[in-house]
Order: structure tokens, then C-alpha cells, then sequence
């Protein structure tokens, strides 16, 4: 059974910083693209961040480059989003989500992906 679960999540002040967290089971967590999304209600679902290993690839919305990194360690099944200098443009829920194989350009679509978690809150105060 696949199962993804973040964590990591918070209330910070803009200009903070928060790492999230997302530990993954029940599949080769090296052979999947892994990406983080966010969701505010109201809005459609935005590819915030893509990584693969097959490529060792990394992937940013505009709206992140330069504050955000994704990273993962295969070793752990661990995918990680750290993310400074916060704005409040940054709240929303953050999922991670995986599918097989490479990102490609397609990384930033949510419905190509095939597993997600449950998603942590990100609040950014002004």
C-alpha cells in the first residue's frame, strides 16, 4: 500500500522559513518523480517544486525560484521542501505527490501524478 505523509507545517512570520517533509512507503521511492503542490480553496491545485532521480532533476514555479529547495534522500524515502524567506502569498495546504518514472515537463500538472498525502498547513503572517 502506498502511503505519503508530510509533516512540517506552521505559522510563521514573512520572511520565515519552514522545511517540510513528506516520508514515503510502499513503492521504489528512487524510480518516481516527486513533487510538491499546494492548494488554496478557490484555486486550482500549483506545482510548486519537481524532483527525479533519473535525471537528477529539479524543477520551480516562478513564483519559488530562488526561495525555495527540494531535495530528497532515497535512502530514507524522504522528500524534503525547504522554504525561506515566506511570504504570505506562500499560505496554503502543501502536498507531496510521486508518479513513476522521470518529471519531464509535465512535473508541474497535478492529475499526472498518481499517489498523494494528506497534505500540511503553511500560514504566513504579513
Amino acid at each position: 500500500q502506498v502511503q505519503l505523509a508530510e509533516s512540517g507545517g506552521g505559522s510563521v512570520q514573512a520572511g520565515g522559513s519552514l522545511r517540510l517533509s513528506c516520508v514515503a512507503s510502499g513503492y521504489d521511492h528512487s524510480t518516481h518523480c516527486m513533487g510538491w503542490f499546494r492548494h488554496v480553496p478557490g484555486k486550482e491545485r500549483e506545482g510548486v517544486a519537481g524532483t527525479d532521480t533519473t535525471y537528477s532533476a529539479r524543477y520551480y514555479a516562478d513564483s519559488v525560484r530562488g526561495r525555495f529547495t527540494i531535495s530528497r534522500d532515497d535512502a530514507k524515502n524522504t522528500l524534503y521542501l525547504q522554504m525561506n524567506s515566506l511570504k504570505p502569498d506562500d499560505t496554503a495546504t502543501y502536498y507531496c505527490a510521486a508518479r513513476p518514472g522521470a518529471c519531464g515537463d509535465s512535473w508541474p500538472f497535478a492529475t499526472t501524478y498518481n499517489y498523494w498525502g494528506q497534505g500540511t498547513q503553511v500560514t504566513v503572517s504579513s
